[in-house]
């Protein structure tokens, strides 16, 4: 409003500065002009016309201040609403309550684009609040196993219920092996999520990175009765990607595997190109996964049966995770696929094709030190 009235003042004082200048010589020239040569009868005209013109300027200048206080209090009235709303919602946000209405000021593009980025924002503080709550009640269930059978253990030896011997301390030492696990997986997701791996690409042959997998894993699948095999074709695939990491992918998804298979069970590891893209695929003759848990089977501590523990421990609940964060930042995806209960599960890696252009190839041997920036969401 002040700015208002400084505009409209300004008008004002300038035309009437302008008119007390120029108007009243005008004004009498045009008279002479017109043979009104008589002094009282100009004299009375060129008061008629200061005083209509005074009135004139009195008049419009009080409707242009009307007008000016009526287009900014409904101006202000249409801006300052949403703002207020907004500053109150990010008061909730700030106090922890991220279920807050945020207002849609459809009339103005730029309030409309704050009142989207707050409420993502609002949004994606609420599925991190949740997600942190859920990593903290996950991770004090992973804890507590090993914890209270190291704690059994000192019990007993102190008591001198249990023998200090070699099995003793075999069990002991298992579950603090246990626990270097959970603590280097936990490292290694969050590392993974947060896209700092720092991925050293090459042009390799993903049929490499696939043998270098399967014959790692070999000797396990041998010593548990599970067949393994490995069906690639005889051309090359090639990708850029992180050898070291792929094979991690893919040893995280045979250790999987193995896990769920029983004695006399097969796992068949496949290597094709297919649509510009590289497709591994690891598929299982195991227990399976229901179609409601294909997708969650990815997320942080996740097991089909919460209530099954394998006798070695099994694993962190985190190797899928870290897993398809690792494909994720190659460019790629990983996919998990299973017809039901009992009826095994198979787990694709699909990684594009190394682009045909010389200028984009990296020679294969030549690495170089890549970390992927976090995606726009």
């Amino acid at each position: 409003m002040q700015a208002q009235v400084l505009v409209v003042g300004v008008s004002a004082v300038t035309l009437i500065i302008a008119a007390a200048i120029f108007a009243p010589p005008l004004f009498h020239d045009h008279l002479i002009h017109a043979g009104v040569t008589d002094p009282e009868v100009q004299l009375h005209a060129e008061e008629a016309f200061a005083s209509s013109f005074a009135i004139a300027v009195v008049l419009a200048t009080a409707t242009a201040l009307l007008a000016a206080g009526g287009v900014s209090w409904f101006m202000v009235r249409r801006v300052s609403r949403p703002v207020e709303e907004l500053a109150q919602s990010a008061e909730s946000v700030a106090a922890g309550r991220y279920d807050v209405s945020v207002p849609d000021a459809s009339f103005s593009s730029e309030l409309h684009q704050l009142s989207d980025s707050f409420t993502d924002m609002a949004q994606r503080l609420a599925e991190t609040e949740a997600s942190r709550t859920r990593l903290l009640a996950d991770l004090a269930h992973e804890l507590r196993t090993p914890l209270a059978t190291l704690e059994a253990y000192i019990d007993g030896m102190e008591d001198d219920v249990l023998d200090h011997d070699a099995a003793a301390y075999a069990t002991m030492r298992l579950q603090v092996d246990r626990l270097r696990r959970l603590a280097a997986d936990l490292r290694e997701s969050s590392a993974a999520e947060e896209h700092a791996l720092g991925l050293v690409l090459e042009r390799i042959d993903c049929r490499d990175v696939a043998r270098a997998a399967v014959a790692a894993a070999a000797p396990r699948f041998t010593a548990k009765g599970v067949d393994l095999t490995l069906v690639d074709g005889p051309a090359p695939n090639w990708i850029i990607g992180d050898s070291v990491r792929l094979q991690q992918v893919l040893a995280n998804l045979l250790d999987n595997a193995l896990r769920h298979t029983s004695a006399g069970g097969r796992v068949d590891v496949t290597v094709a190109e297919r649509a510009g893209a590289v497709r591994v695929q690891v598929a299982d003759t195991g227990e399976g996964i229901p179609a409601d848990q294909l997708h969650a089977v990815f997320e942080r501590f996740h097991r089909v049966d919460p209530s099954r523990v394998s006798s070695d421990g099994g694993g962190s609940g985190l190797g899928l995770t870290i897993a398809r964060a690792i494909v994720n930042d190659h460019g790629g995806t990983l996919e998990a696929t299973s017809p039901g209960i009992g009826m095994g599960t198979t787990f694709a890696m699909t990684i594009p094709l190394a682009r045909r252009s010389a200028q984009d190839r990296v020679p294969s041997g030549q690495a170089r030190a890549w970390h992927r920036p976090v995606p726009d969401r």
